[in-house]
């Protein structure tokens, strides 16, 4: 894994398939996704949508040759029932109809998920280079699949996966730090306060080019979390699932374990803990490898220490900034998309982390 890591972080070790090559009877999902912004405009989309003879992944096993074009399938049919469920402009719906929930549900448990769209299918699969040549960075990535016709939501998506890029250097800097039996201590530091601070850079650039009108009311909601859903012709009954959501990356949750952050159990700290639930399977491996690390705190630089937690807090920050300009201004349901009301318990983490500095 070390090598996953220091190239592409938490981003798939190979750029993700934007169309389906090696099954043809997948091409019609294509079409579907890049039809599908336009599709949500139309009064009739959930007619048009249950009418819909959508092509099964053909496949019972995963591979490494399969995994891409898995990935994408679960992209198109993950964004296909979030916009049935959640469309702008008409009640949530509470059926999710069987030919949509029998093979989201099939491919979901191929990749040992949850079947809903989650961070790693909005975000993490959900990208291409214009130049493969050039590095995974704003202005060489685009989008693979929208819910809408506008460039917010693009870059929404894209300054996530920037930082998932940037991730990269302090993710495979604790990967080091473990394989070589815990030395190297501020060595490992460094390279997570160089990160961070290149995350925060990232994480400012989201007003540049994405209006937190345009984000509330067109495709925020699309992202929503499904409340008493039943998945048609499915074993799985009637469900709540918690929608996409930042919280669901692993990067924070490394940090936190790595450098030992304690943080006073609350509803938003299970609602954290709960987002395990809907990370890949091998970041949740990594995860809990690194909390069975040893406590760095007294056998490290801190001055360095607290510098790193110091741009942890401003990361946290920074979104806590924008959860208020782009949410909180404008919902009356204090709930995320996660579904769980969150504004509360944002800044307890900010100031926890602040408060656990070397004295």
């Amino acid at each position: 894994m070390l090598d996953d890591l220091a190239q592409r972080g938490f981003l798939p070790r190979q750029d993700p398939a934007t169309d389906f090559q090696r099954h043809s009877e997948l091409h019609a999902l294509d079409q579907l996704g890049r039809d599908l912004p336009s599709l949500l405009l139309e009064n009739d989309f959930r007619q048009f949508a249950c009418a819909l003879t959508l092509p099964h992944w053909p496949e019972h096993t995963v591979t490494e040759a399969s995994l891409p074009e898995l990935r994408l399938y679960y992209v198109r049919l993950g964004f296909l029932a979030s916009a049935y469920i959640n469309q702008v402009g008409q009640a949530q719906a509470k059926i999710l109809p069987k030919n949509i929930a029998v093979p989201l549900v099939a491919a979901c448990k191929l990749l040992k998920r949850p079947p809903i769209l989650s961070y790693d299918g909005y975000a993490l699969y959900n990208w291409k280079r214009f130049n493969i040549n050039k590095p995974i960075a704003l202005g060489n990535i685009d989008t693979i699949q929208n819910f809408v016709h506008l460039y917010d939501e693009h870059w929404f998506i894209l300054v996530h996966v920037e930082i998932e890029a940037k991730a990269a250097l302090l993710l495979s800097a604790i990967e080091h730090f473990i394989a070589h039996d815990n030395s190297d201590i501020d060595s490992t530091l460094n390279a997570i306060l160089s990160a961070m601070e290149d995350m925060v850079s990232t994480l400012k650039r989201i007003p540049e080019r994405m209006s937190p009108d345009l984000y509330f009311s067109h495709f925020r909601p699309y992202i929503r979390f499904f409340e008493h859903v039943e998945y048609e012709g499915t074993d799985i009954g009637t469900i709540d699932f918690r929608g996409e959501t930042g919280a669901q990356s692993s990067i924070i949750p490394v940090l936190v374990s790595f450098l030992k952050i304690p943080h006073e159990a609350t509803e938003l700290t299970d609602h954290l803990r709960d987002m395990r639930r809907y990370m890949p399977i091998s970041h949740v491996t990594f995860l809990e490898q690194v909390e069975k690390t040893t406590d760095i705190r007294l056998r490290c630089d801190k001055t360095l220490y607290n510098n790193t937690l110091e741009a942890i807090a401003q990361f946290r920050e920074i979104h806590y900034q924008w959860a208020i300009e782009y949410i909180d201004k404008h919902v009356a349901d204090p709930r995320g998309t996660g579904g769980t009301p969150y504004m509360r318990w944002l800044k307890q983490l900010i100031d926890e982390t602040r408060g656990f500095k070397i004295q």
